[in-house]
């Protein structure tokens, strides 16, 4: 590489008002940058050492834009600003005619969710979740309820090449915490102890009865010709404390495929606006039941 080093990529996802004149945007840039200032002052010496100088460009809609230089150009401090994760000494930086050195630190983060998005080149993902979790993750922090979650990420794991229905090496269990005023945010073990809502033990019971359920499961819909994708149950707790179990097992809850042609039997065909939703549950039932289709 020549000595040159790229710290991340950047994009950004331009989102315009309806009612816009179309004139306005065919000569509005995406992202405008103006006299773009950023001194540094070193810690112990407090020397100021100038990282970026007066710099202007703009990025117009449909183009790419690669920022190359040599390690210590100002790459990353460019991109740390244009990402809204550092502040500029000076300049302005404008994405949809919106000064995003303006918004203060309580909104920021709101913003770079829903406008900004960007690869680091370590990643920066946590290491104690799924590769799931860690694409839902902005989706959590913005309140998007489960249902939507999921709409949004198959073609996200179509786009990554992530093929839907591939059977795991073990089985994967998730946690959504049960509470409508939160819209049950998806969490992990360690959130559900810190919170009070279960124990090490009782998880790890949970784990088992979940287990249980899923090689249950799996046999049955197998034997009438059917494959169980996923599934998800409710816990809860008895007057006593004691862990209980309440839930349906329906293609509400479940994900279920033909076992020849993967068509797919569940609430899938409502998600994605497949049609025949009522048939494939009739299907269901009478494959259960062992009722003559």
């Amino acid at each position: 590489m020549n000595g040159r080093h790229f710290p991340f990529l950047l994009y950004w996802e331009h989102k315009r008002a309806r009612e816009e004149n179309q004139e306005e945007k065919e000569n509005m840039s995406i992202l405008e940058v103006n006299h773009l200032k950023k001194i540094y002052t070193t810690r112990f010496s407090g020397n100021q050492v100038q990282a970026l100088s007066n710099l202007s460009f703009s990025v117009e809609e449909g183009e790419y834009v690669a920022i190359m230089g040599e390690s210590g150009s100002g790459k990353t401090t460019l991109l740390n600003i244009l990402a809204a994760l550092d502040k500029p000494t000076g300049g302005e930086v404008l994405l949809n005619g919106k000064n995003i050195v303006e918004i203060n630190e309580k909104e920021i983060s709101a913003f770079r969710r829903e406008n900004l998005g960007f690869v680091f080149q370590d990643f920066n993902l946590l290491d104690n979740f799924s590769l799931k979790d860690n694409i839902l993750l902005p989706l959590v922090l913005s309140g998007v309820r489960y249902p939507e979650m999921e709409k949004r990420l198959h073609p996200i794991t179509k786009r990554l090449g992530i093929e839907e229905g591939v059977p795991c090496k073990e089985p994967i269990f998730e946690i959504c915490y049960k509470c409508d005023e939160l819209n049950d945010p998806l969490i992990n073990d360690t959130h559900a102890i810190a919170m009070g809502i279960a124990t090490r033990e009782e998880l790890n019971r949970v784990w088992e009865l979940t287990a249980q359920i899923n090689q249950l499961l799996i046999k049955l819909f197998d034997s009438v010709g059917v494959r169980l994708i996923d599934f998800k149950i409710e816990f809860g707790k008895d007057a006593d404390g004691n862990i209980m179990l309440a839930d349906e097992i329906s293609p509400d809850s479940c994900r279920l495929w033909d076992k020849d042609t993967n068509e797919k039997l569940d609430k899938d065909r409502f998600r994605r606006e497949m049609g025949n939703v009522e048939e494939a549950y009739i299907e269901i039932c009478k494959r259960l039941t062992k009722e003559e289709a």
